[in-house]
């Protein structure tokens, strides 16, 4: 039966587990410092954001007071303006109506007199006709005198006299009569006519007394539009003190503002350096792990250090034979043109030996998955962290959630973090790093990631990622 303290781990791997740890808490510091960095950068543009938001909107409240003191002045203007013109219009309006109430009443009266004579003309005619009718009666008695005075003889020659001159007489008065109902009969023509536009006269003095009443209610109105204008002025003037107020509170937040932007300011300086300092920390601890796997000291993170090792070896193998066949040339491999594809977010792009690395990398890379329970996942990317070819549960259709996408397609994308530059662009025989992966949506897991170079015929293609648990 072996001894206890043989089964043990060595001091030596003791080390190493503790180095392992201590790198992964570091890298999991160094990631919440660089959040608050760029929350502190962010709070600080947005800060100064508003800083330029208060100072836009203290000018525009300047503007406008300046142009409420303007309108005050045009209002305090208008209204006294008002003011004298309603005084002037309503005595003009008030003597216009007094006048046009006279010249109605007087065309009312005007008439009521007109048909007195009228009436009275009237009356003239129905006697003239009467006295007409008298004088055809005594012309005719006249004539009947003379036939008897003929027939009387000597003694009827007195009487004929008589009867001639009353004949005369009776012609006369029928003439005169005559006469006068033609002169009476023009006169009522003229008094017929005079009583239309009596009428007419009438009609507009009545309408004028009536539009007279109106223009009165104008008269009211312009009073209750000079008293609405001085309204409005006290309204403005409120108003105009209540801007001023607010120009004085923008002044004060202004100034608070700037005092936050400072201290965000400053804030973020300690920041970029405490990530400075976190990184330099965490590069250390990553060195120190390299070291002590350099050392020959056995750690957990050992086989797949070395699973990496011969898993990028293979992909090289690969790519130099497919170059040897003619599958693809060296420049379509080493292809540096990325071209963003149209509506992907997260951005993905395509070069010219993504369809190559789609084919082949999929037979090397899927197995690794299953090698260790701890392993999340395996690609290779080249030089300038661009991953063409991910594992194939990570490299699904892109939906419409840009949250999703992130987390489950993760093929033809730049991870050009610091962890994915280094690996990509690391020459040593493997790098072991420390880091939170983001998941997308705000999500972040933390893990480890063992790395090591892909060299196709001398020349330093990329590295090979294998990311797994702490």
């Amino acid at each position: 039966m072996p001894l206890r303290r043989d089964s043990r781990p060595s001091p030596l791997s003791d080390i190493g587990d503790r180095a392992g740890r201590l790198s992964v808490e570091i890298a999991d510091a160094a990631g919440l410092i660089g959040d608050l960095t760029t929350l502190g950068q962010t709070q600080s543009k947005s800060a100064e954001g508003a800083i330029a938001a208060a100072r836009q909107m203290a000018e525009t409240n300047a503007l406008l007071a300046a142009a409420m003191e303007a309108a005050r002045l045009s209002a305090d203007t208008t209204e006294a303006t008002l003011r004298d013109s309603a005084g002037h219009v309503s005595t003009s309006l008030t003597r216009s109506i007094e006048k046009i109430e006279a010249l109605g009443d007087g065309a009312i009266a005007l008439k009521a007199t007109i048909e007195k004579v009228a009436a009275t003309i009237h009356d003239v005619q129905e006697t003239s006709a009467a006295v007409r009718r008298i004088a055809d009666e005594t012309e005719l008695l006249a004539l009947n005198a003379s036939i008897e005075a003929v027939h009387a003889g000597t003694a009827g020659a007195g009487f004929a006299v008589i009867a001639a001159a009353v004949k005369r007489l009776a012609e006369q008065s029928r003439q005169s009569t005559k006469d006068a109902q033609a002169q009476l009969e023009k006169l009522a023509g003229t008094l017929s006519e005079l009583v239309g536009q009596a009428d007419g006269n009438t009609k507009i003095a009545l309408a004028a007394k009536t539009e007279s009443a109106g223009a009165q209610q104008s008269i009211s109105e312009l009073h209750a539009l000079v008293d609405t204008v001085q309204g409005v002025t006290r309204e403005i003037s409120t108003m105009a003190e209540q801007v001023e107020r607010n120009s004085a509170s923008f002044e004060t937040l202004n100034s608070e503002l700037t005092g936050l932007v400072g201290a965000v300011e400053a804030g973020a300086g300690k920041l970029t350096q405490a990530k400075a300092r976190t990184d330099s920390i965490l590069t250390i601890s990553e060195d120190f792990l390299i070291f002590i796997a350099d050392s020959g000291i056995k750690t957990p993170d050992t086989p797949l250090v070395a699973l990496c090792q011969k898993t990028a070896s293979a992909i090289a193998a690969q790519f130099e034979r497919a170059i040897a066949k003619g599958t693809i040339s060296a420049a379509d491999l080493f292809d540096e043109r990325y071209v963003p594809i149209p509506k992907s977010d997260p951005q993905q792009m395509m070069t010219r030996f993504v369809a190559f690395t789609d084919k082949v990398l999929p037979e090397i890379q899927e197995p690794v998955l299953e090698a260790d329970p701890r392993i999340v996942f395996c690609a290779a990317i080249d030089r300038n962290a661009f991953l063409p070819t991910h594992n194939l549960k990570y490299s699904q259709p892109q939906g419409a959630d840009p949250a999703w996408n992130a987390a489950n397609c993760r093929n033809r994308r730049m991870f050009n973090d610091r962890t994915g530059l280094s690996a990509g662009r690391s020459e040593r025989a493997f790098l072991l790093q420390t880091y939170r992966r983001d998941m997308g949506g705000g999500e972040f897991v933390l893990m480890k990631d063992v790395s090591a170079p892909i060299v196709v015929n001398g020349r330093h293609w990329g590295g090979f990622r294998i990311g797994f648990k702490v």
